[in-house]
């Protein structure tokens, strides 16, 4: 139930799209610091972990920019 309930979450947030380039400014941000800066308590996992969170916000950023369009073409 809960998965149905983020998954519907996450659709309204991307139909709406000031707050989907919002949020996926916020969501990028973090994930940029720990790529490009060089912290001591950095390993592989924070690495990866940093990669997703850019790519999930440049996802969320661009669904934004480029508005909704249809699953398929007749």
């Amino acid at each position: 139930m809960r998965a149905r309930r983020l998954r519907g979450l996450l659709l309204r947030l991307t139909l709406n799209r000031p707050v989907a380039i919002a949020a996926g400014l916020l969501v990028a941000a973090p994930g940029a610091l720990v790529m490009f800066r060089d912290f001591a308590w950095e390993s592989g996992a924070t690495d990866g972990i940093a990669l997703v969170l850019v790519a999930t916000g440049a996802a969320l950023v661009w669904t934004g920019v480029a508005g909704r369009r249809a699953d398929w073409v007749e």
